[in-house]
């Protein structure tokens, strides 16, 4: 965390980035060139749930565009308020999978560490947008009760980093939690879950290769975009020093209406993402999160929509079209 106090030397480029992220929608509204009217309703929601968004992020957005595809999943709407029959706080049942302080343990062969709650950027539509992360994640201080849990039970295999983005956390916060997971003998891949590298491709710099090279663990980060205009020079150049540093790549997605919930722009994506080394992975239906019914595409529609994507794309591009259920052994394909 950068404080008044923190050196300057000791502050990389993607923390000042970071730290200048637009929190105020009058300011989100002034830069984008839309409608005043629009402020009251996005400060009332964003009271509920903060905005939050990188200034090279919205610069990726077309000005005077309320429906821009980017903007929609960041701009806090007067219908987030509204109740909605079946959107719940928590809609795949993560409190009930708390395991130990900051683990949630859902699957076989792998539990996932919830290592901070701090993200570069608040998606309007995140299923973890009420998770009580003072109350479950594994702070630095609690780490040691989640490391237990993990060499504990020999069953694990890999270990999930999530959030919150892991990668909010500094290369020096990071390191002694990868060291100790390394040491623990029965693991043998270290998946890490972040929007970073495409909201915020500054964070892919030397000093995180450098980390991730040092451990022993196969490394496999899963980063998460909706549409293919996310996806512009600078991450391009992310991803690729990535995948040349030896990291596996993968996306998922989720279903957006009024974002992706179109064929074309789904075959648009998953071009564009092979083309920076990654693989398309899974195409998620909307978590029934409240505040988020308005994202919602149905499994019908969804459905018609990846025949189409099917039929234009070869099988290795083709996302995984999945929801999450809470109390599954796995995530339960669609369609």
């Amino acid at each position: 965390m950068i404080t008044a106090k923190t050196p300057a030397r000791q502050i990389s480029a993607w923390q000042r980035e970071l730290a200048q992220a637009i929190t105020d929608p009058a300011e989100l509204l002034r830069i984008l060139e839309l409608d005043p009217a629009l402020l009251p309703a996005a400060r009332t929601a964003a009271a509920r749930f903060p905005l939050r968004a990188p200034r090279g992020f919205v610069a990726r957005m077309v000005k005077g565009d309320p429906d821009d595809p980017l903007l929609r999943q960041i701009l806090p709407l007067a219908v987030e308020l509204e109740p909605t029959p079946n959107f719940l706080a928590d809609p795949v049942g993560d409190r009930a999978a708390v395991a130990a302080a900051g683990v949630l343990h859902k699957y076989h062969g792998r539990a996932l560490l919830l290592v901070t709650g701090a993200c570069a950027v608040h998606c309007r539509y995140c299923f973890r947008r009420e998770f009580p992360y003072a109350e479950s994640r594994a702070s630095a201080d609690a780490w040691r009760s989640a490391l237990s849990y993990l060499a504990d039970d020999a069953s694990l295999r890999e270990v999930i980093l999530s959030g919150g983005d892991p990668l909010s956390l500094s290369d020096r916060r990071l390191s002694p939690l990868l060291a100790a997971l390394d040491r623990i003998p029965h693991l043998e891949r270290l998946r890490i879950h972040s929007r970073q590298p495409i909201v915020l491709p500054e964070r892919v710099d030397d000093g995180l290769l450098d980390l991730l090279a040092r451990t022993r663990l196969r490394r496999v980060l899963v980063v998460h975009a909706n549409h293919p205009r996310e996806i512009d020079g600078r991450v391009r150049e992310a991803l690729k020093r990535l995948a040349a540093a030896g990291v596996t790549l993968f996306n998922q997605s989720v279903l957006l209406r009024g974002v992706n919930d179109s064929a074309a722009t789904l075959v648009e994506l998953s071009e564009a993402l092979f083309a920076a080394r990654v693989l398309p992975y899974y195409l998620h239906l909307l978590d029934r999160v409240r505040g988020a019914a308005h994202f919602e595409v149905k499994e019908p529609e969804a459905s018609a929509i990846m025949k189409v994507v099917r039929q234009r794309l070869p099988g290795y591009l083709v996302p995984r079209l999945v929801r999450e259920q809470p109390g599954q052994p796995a995530k339960t394909p669609v369609g």
